[in-house]
Formats: C-alpha cells, sequence, structure tokens
C-alpha cells in the first residue's frame, strides 16, 4: 500500500521568501515510523523537518516531532513557526493550539490575519545555567576569532536550557559579528566538554529603531555550522537580559525584537515578550511571521 504525505517549504521569521529560516512541515504524520520520518527529514534537506500529528492525550490540541538530518531534537522555535503558519491557513483554523513535542506542551496563538498574521508560542521560563571558567572563556573566544576586548562587560558568557543549552556572549557592538570566523571543528569539541550544544553572539543595539539586538548563532554540533534566525535563543536571550536588569519593564511585561541572518543572506526577526508575576519571571513568548515557498506530496511505499 502506498501513502502520500503532505509536505510544505516555509521561510519562518520573515515574510519575504527566501529570507529568515526554512523549514519544512510535514502534514498527519501519523502512520509514519521513526526511521521514515528521519529519511524524509533528510531527504528534504533543511536543518529541522517538522512533523504534524495528531493529540495523544487530553492536554494538548496536536503533537509535532521535529527531526535534523541526523536526529530528533526536542523543540524547533522556527519550524513550530513555521508548522503552525501552515495550520492557520486551514479553513476554520483554530486560533489557538497546545502543541507537544518531547520538550512539554506549549500554548500557541495565532495573532492578526493574512499578511499581519504572526504566530505566537509560550515556553516557561529557561535555566539560566553556569558562567564559564576563564579557561573555558578563552577557548571558546579563539574558536570564535574573537578578541576578549570585543565582550561586553555587563554580559559574562553564560550557558542557558537544559534539554537545549546555547553559550550566550554578549559583544559590544555588531561590529565584531561581521568579523567572527568560527572554527567549526573546535566549537564541535567544546561543546561536549563545556556543555552547550551552539553559540549564541549577540549584541545590544539601543539605538536602534526597529530592533533591540543584533546577533549570530553556531550549532556545528547539531549539525548546523550557522543557524540563519533562531526562536528558541532569542527566548533563552529574553530571560538572560532580564535576569541582568537589561530590559525595560513597562508594568508585568518587557518586550524586544532581534535580527539576525544577515550574514547568511537570510535577514529574519523575532519579538520577544517576557510576562512577570512580582520580580519573578513566569513566561516567555517567542512570536515570529513566515511565508510559505511550496506545498507538494511525496509518494511514500
Amino acid at each position: 500500500m502506498t501513502r502520500k504525505i503532505q509536505v510544505h517549504q516555509v521561510d519562518a521569521f520573515t515574510r519575504e521568501p527566501f529570507t529568515g529560516n526554512p523549514a519544512a512541515v510535514v502534514l498527519n504524520a501519523d502512520s509514519l515510523s521513526e526511521a521514515q520520518m528521519l529519511a524524509v527529514a533528510r531527504e528534504l534537506h533543511n536543518a529541522e523537518t517538522a512533523f504534524i500529528l495528531a493529540p495523544d492525550g487530553d492536554d494538548h490540541s496536536m503533537r509535532a516531532r521535529f527531526f535534523t538530518s541526523r536526529s530528533e531534537v526536542a523543540f524547533v522555535g522556527h519550524a513550530t513557526i513555521a508548522a503552525q503558519y501552515v495550520l492557520s491557513r486551514r479553513h476554520d483554523a483554530p486560533r489557538r493550539q497546545r502543541q507537544k513535542s518531547r520538550a512539554g506542551v506549549f500554548d500557541i496563538e495565532v495573532r492578526g490575519s493574512d499578511a499581519d498574521r504572526r504566530i505566537a508560542i509560550r515556553s516557561k521560563p529557561p535555566a539560566i545555567g553556569r558562567e564559564l571558567n576563564d579557561r573555558e572563556r578563552l577557548a571558546v573566544l579563539d574558536a570564535l576569532a574573537l578578541a576578549s576586548e570585543s565582550l561586553d562587560g555587563r554580559m559574562p558568557l553564560r550557558i542557558v536550557g537544559t534539554s537545549s543549552t546555547r553559550l550566550l556572549i554578549g559583544v559590544r557592538s555588531p561590529e565584531p559579528l561581521k568579523q567572527l570566523k568560527p572554527d567549526f571543528a573546535r566549537l564541535t569539541t567544546l561543546s561536549a566538554q563545556i556543555g552547550a550544544a551552539g553559540y549564541f553572539v549577540f549584541a545590544l543595539t539601543p539605538s536602534a529603531a526597529d530592533h533591540f539586538t543584533e546577533s549570530r548563532m553556531f550549532c556545528p554540533a547539531l549539525g548546523i555550522a550557522e543557524d540563519p534566525v533562531s526562536g528558541n535563543a532569542h527566548g533563552f536571550l529574553g530571560a538572560y537580559l532580564a535576569g541582568l536588569g537589561l530590559l525595560r519593564r513597562e508594568g508585568a511585561h518587557a518586550r524586544f525584537a532581534g535580527i539576525q541572518g544577515h550574514s547568511l543572506h537570510r535577514p529574519g526577526r523575532v519579538d520577544v515578550e517576557l510576562e512577570f508575576s512580582g520580580e519573578q519571571l513566569a513566561g516567555v513568548w517567542i512570536c515570529g511571521q513566515a511565508v510559505s515557498i511550496f506545498e507538494t506530496e511525496i509518494q511514500l511505499a
């Protein structure tokens, strides 16, 4: 018996085709085995592919599984934006979803409509992990070809996250971002040694009119040399900056926008919203737009 699966190619965190972060979305994937999902992800050759499945419990409305060309991963921000964008275009699509993945259950909201439509993902505050010691810090800087004097002294190099971890590296201005020359083999080795799967290098840009941060991210240990636009990392960054008191709060909320991807000619934008309960961070929203590139069917034996 042959089966057909519906596949969508979507650029996330943008409204301009061929920019932002590309992802594949496979609908009605319940009949696929894990081996088949991995084979499809390899064939589609995106950094990540999202597979959409029916719910298997009462605490969520749908499930998503995410695969790189190497393995399954717990959660992917831009692939969730892509998947929920595809689902939101269906007739009578719900404005709210609860999406279950290996990383837990996430609240999803569709905000606006048509060209102004944005997908918002709510997650629990990420864990703020340890600061690197001097030896580790120097090794990472050397692997990035980043000078110590380029670092922003207000922001120590710190690991953020649990199941998915990133090392956050703040620099004084966007200029050092352009000069980075990562040694991917060394970064891969360092990931295993320090416990961070990727390196998120960012600069605060408070004088910019339309964004507050600019960044680049490298995840060679995950098979991704440079990630064009990362929703997850921007959520981590929001929690990190809030903890340092570097975000302006408006009552129980703080907001900022980050841009990424210019170095790869795939510029994109992530909007981050933080919710507070008193002085404690209560939730993180990652928000972004998307655009459909094509859709097709794959026939499986």
